[in-house]
């Protein structure tokens, strides 16, 4: 509850992890149907770079600087980057978007987005920059407990984010055990859940323990920005896809080499597998 990602926002990981987003609201998008957005740990919604936050620690030099400076960009980061310079119509970079932000602005009148924020002046920030948006509800509550109270949503299609802050040692544990939960109440959902990258031993064991759950096809989507297994340090981070809609491992096949290289240092490089293949 002592985390605040102002401190973070627009960093290596956030790129990764927002630009995987995007592509996948509109992979939903392709469908009329109305879809539920359901973010467990979502923050302020919006960051301002030139906050005191941002600017003790400069992470977001280090993430959507580079992207931006980038003179080539792939197709599939179109979307997130429609998101970033909507909230820079100047043309610099001032503000970033949360993941709140993001599927706030890629989904349609029809879609809704329910999110769960615990710290209390996070959560009212985020009440206020969304009290205008009918489709938007604001729960201040524990992120895992909201997955009980809001699965399933009246939509039959969706997207769940499990983004939580990593501060206490057993947070894959308690995210699987999320994930056990939610899939309970709602099996035909999609879920993204994102994790950092110190020690690969962590990880490996975490996409491990997914396949003894019985999940559907599962995707995973990893960037390293340095060769190195310290575990004490962030060296890549991780985004599972649980349910990928159709294609998604195509595109994000052609992002994380991109992201890998252009957000990465000496060593940089991108994993893309099937933690749970397909059937049949």
């Amino acid at each position: 509850m002592n985390y605040r990602h102002a401190y973070h926002a627009g960093n290596f990981a956030d790129v990764h992890k927002h630009a995987a987003l995007a592509l996948i609201l509109e992979h939903l998008k392709r469908k009329d149907a109305p879809f539920a957005y359901v973010d467990s740990h979502s923050g302020i919604g919006a960051y301002d770079l030139e906050s005191v936050q941002a600017e003790k620690t400069g992470e977001w030099q280090g993430g959507i600087a580079k992207v931006m400076a980038a003179p080539d960009t792939p197709a599939e980061m179109a979307p997130f980057l429609e998101v970033v310079r909507g909230l820079n119509p100047d043309g610099g970079l001032r503000h970033y978007p949360g993941s709140p932000m993001i599927a706030a602005k890629l989904a349609r009148d029809c879609d809704r987005l329910a999110l769960c924020e615990l710290h209390p002046e996070d959560a009212a920030e985020l009440r206020q920059r969304f009290h205008y948006d009918r489709r938007v509800g604001v729960h201040h509550r524990d992120g895992y407990d909201g997955l009980k109270a809001l699965l399933p949503p009246p939509e039959r299609r969706g997207l769940v984010l499990i983004d939580p802050p990593f501060e206490v040692r057993d947070e894959f544990q308690r995210m699987r055990k999320g994930l056990v939960q939610a899939m309970k109440r709602w099996p035909t959902g999609l879920y993204a859940l994102w994790y950092p990258i110190k020690a690969k031993m962590l990880v490996d064991r975490f996409h491990a323990d997914l396949t003894q759950i019985g999940l559907p096809k599962t995707l995973a989507a990893d960037i390293w920005i340095r060769d190195g297994d310290d575990p004490n340090r962030l060296n890549g981070c991780g985004l599972v896809v649980v349910n990928p809609p159709w294609k998604l491992d195509e595109a994000l096949g052609r992002l994380m080499p991109w992201l890998a290289a252009t957000l990465g240092e000496d060593g940089a490089s991108s994993r893309l597998h099937w933690v749970v293949p397909e059937k049949g």
